[in-house]
């Protein structure tokens, strides 16, 4: 899918959520010719790889949220399948916190007290690929140990976003990766890595999006 068939998913995408999108020539949707803007690239998987879906929201000149999808699939097939990832994911919690339009039958919304402020806590569904949800029932410890080592982080008040993943091949090996604004958090990659993750026969994947938004009063 290209650049312009993508821009065009993504506009009737925010239409349909009463969201008003200008596109640009450069494949961007910005917001009343402002900021926040967001654009989809596409790359082809090579030799029946997944291919990968980058999606980037510009908060601001300095500030910038990038996140990518797997898609699984030939041709647009792939994308869709990355397309679909992103909207069940991410795309809801991005609507909230940088849209101001909230349904919170697509997220978990909560609120947290990290230093001397609170936090409106947007949560994503877990994505798992190669097992059952319910048959990770520790996912459900994830989260509270995020929560913990998070309140010992300094946090600027503004839009904060986090990506949790767990890879467990069928080997045993794992790995675990907590990102922070878009960079390696080790407190949050080692909180994952706490978990009891059980082995399986098979490869398996677990993801989770999370952005924090500072309370105002």
């Amino acid at each position: 899918m290209d650049s312009a068939a993508l821009q065009k998913y993504l506009l009737r995408l925010f239409e349909r959520h009463d969201v008003e999108l200008q596109p640009d020539e450069d494949g961007w949707l910005v917001t009343d010719d402002d900021f926040p803007a967001i654009r989809a690239q596409w790359h082809a998987g090579a030799a029946g790889a997944p291919g990968r879906l980058d999606v980037d929201v510009v908060l601001s000149e300095e500030r910038r949220i990038e996140e990518s999808f797997a898609g699984v699939g030939e041709g647009e097939a792939g994308c869709r399948d990355a397309l679909h990832t992103f909207e069940h994911n991410v795309f809801h919690l991005l609507l909230a916190a940088c849209w101001y339009v909230t349904d919170d039958r697509k997220m978990q919304i909560t609120a947290w007290d990290i230093g001397v402020r609170t936090w409106d806590v947007f949560i994503g569904p877990f994505s798992v690929r190669g097992a059952e949800p319910a048959d990770l029932p520790m996912l459900a410890a994830a989260l509270p140990a995020i929560e913990a080592v998070l309140k010992r982080e300094s946090l600027t008040p503004e839009l904060h976003w986090l990506r949790l993943v767990h890879q467990h091949a069928a080997d045993g090996t794992m790995r675990c990766e907590a990102l922070l604004d878009n960079e390696p958090w080790t407190a949050g990659t080692l909180a994952l890595d706490s978990i009891a993750w059980p082995a399986a026969a098979h490869d398996y994947s677990a993801r989770c999006f999370v952005m924090l938004d500072v309370r105002d009063y």
